[in-house]
């Protein structure tokens, strides 16, 4: 990797900024397309390794997140001193590499350590990500920018769904993985050859220690209020969303395709919606008064999560998808206006590592803990409600929608003091 040439930054067209955003969303796709197709695959990876809930549930959240939230800030500051690009490009083959070594696990160690393999690539591609777009996008358009990317979300996890439990039924589960990997591994020199490297102002001799950024954060509230509150939206997201595919064979008698398309319709309509919702009201609100930047999650995530619950403890696919669709829109609001409010917690030279140290409390608590605690309940819960287990397991963990909400609010007025203009 070389280190950035230090100069002002040359005026870049509307043009290439769409196509440099529109390559980091291919790659963002490829992210949660690969983190996400282990949910619909659960089912035939349960029967044919024979796992229990909570082993399946330790795949999805403490396997990929143990290394994948650590390992984030490290390389967030290799990307601020050296090249974001190149941090990215790398990332990108080794989680598409160790994806498709997952089609090769024979047991539960076997995928732990493949899905690890997979956290440990995606560790080096979102926060270096989030600061390319912010020194290309001017303040103004930031959180629409940051939206739009985060657009990989809904569409890798749909993807995901979509795509894995097509491969899954039609061929095996163990395709599913190799194809999507090997897909990722294509793309990777394609994106090195199309993104240019963002001037920045600053040497890599220059640059501040790790020690530096985590003091410059540790000590603004509105940090520790927005991390909290993502932190737990992603408990409850990352949980449900990994758990959905097999609540609705389970409760809701669909099979493996039923099920992708249930989600995929979900996430394409509701997920690509709010997350467009979110960037278009950051931008707007957050113009006014910074602490919009954090108020309009709140105001989501408590009006979304009743929603959610009702269309749970649903017994008709039809009724449970209409109740599904705002709340999963309205869940997804948060992304481009707290992901832009981090990024000005920070001198511009700091953006890939303040996002890294953001997404290390968000990923290791929520993803982390998300997808386990509710395999872990469902499991508890099992003698009890039987077959139902795992919905009554859901309910419960919806509740941390409503703490999300109460760091949201708790945010707003913090950010309006602990805010560096670009």
């Amino acid at each position: 990797m070389t280190n950035p040439t230090p100069a002002a930054p040359a005026p870049v067209s509307p043009a290439y900024r769409g196509v440099v955003l529109a390559m980091l969303l291919l790659v963002y796709t490829f992210n949660f397309l690969d983190r996400q197709i282990l949910g619909i695959l659960a089912g035939p990876i349960k029967a044919e390794l024979g796992l229990t809930d909570g082993q399946l549930g330790a795949l999805g959240g403490i396997a990929f997140a143990l290394l994948y939230s650590t390992l984030a800030i490290p390389l967030a500051l290799l990307a601020d001193r050296t090249s974001r690009t190149w941090v990215i490009t790398v990332s990108l083959a080794v989680w598409s590499g160790f994806t498709a070594l997952c089609g090769l696990a024979g047991s539960f160690w076997q995928m732990f350590a493949f899905r690890v393999g997979v956290g440990v690539g995606e560790a080096g591609g979102v926060a270096p990500s989030y600061a390319v777009i912010s020194d290309y996008f001017p303040a103004n358009q930031r959180a629409r920018a940051l939206s739009i990317y985060s657009l990989g979300i809904p569409l890798g996890s749909a993807g995901g769904v979509l795509l894995g439990g097509y491969i899954a039924q039609a061929v095996e589960w163990r395709t599913a993985f190799i194809a999507v990997g090997l897909a990722g591994l294509l793309i990777a020199p394609l994106f090195r050859l199309v993104v240019r490297e963002p001037a920045r102002p600053v040497l890599a001799s220059d640059a501040v220690p790790v020690s530096a950024v985590f003091g410059i954060l540790a000590a603004k509230r509105g940090f520790w209020f927005l991390a909290l509150g993502a932190a737990c939206s992603s408990m409850c997201g990352y949980g449900v969303a990994f758990w959905l595919p097999s609540l609705l064979m389970r409760s809701f008698g669909l099979d493996l395709m039923g099920a992708g398309q249930f989600l995929g319709a979900l996430l394409l309509i509701g997920g690509v919606a709010g997350v467009l919702l979110g960037g278009w009201l950051g931008d707007a609100m957050g113009g006014k008064d910074k602490a919009y930047y954090a108020w309009v999650p709140a105001i989501s995530y408590v009006v979304g999560m009743p929603l959610f619950v009702v269309g749970v403890l649903s017994d008709s696919v039809g009724i449970a998808f209409a109740l599904f669709l705002i709340p999963q829109a309205l869940v997804y609001v948060w992304l481009g206006p707290v992901l832009t409010a981090v990024q000005h917690l920070v001198p511009a030279h700091m953006r890939a590592s303040a996002a890294a140290s953001f997404l290390l409390i968000n990923n290791l608590v929520g993803l982390g803990l998300g997808s386990w605690s509710v395999g872990a309940l469902s499991d508890a819960l099992t003698p009890a409600y039987g077959a139902e287990a795992l919905r009554y397991a859901i309910v419960a963990a919806l509740g941390f929608y409503l703490l999300a909400g109460l760091f949201m609010a708790l945010a707003g007025r913090a950010l309006r003091k602990d805010w560096v203009a670009a």
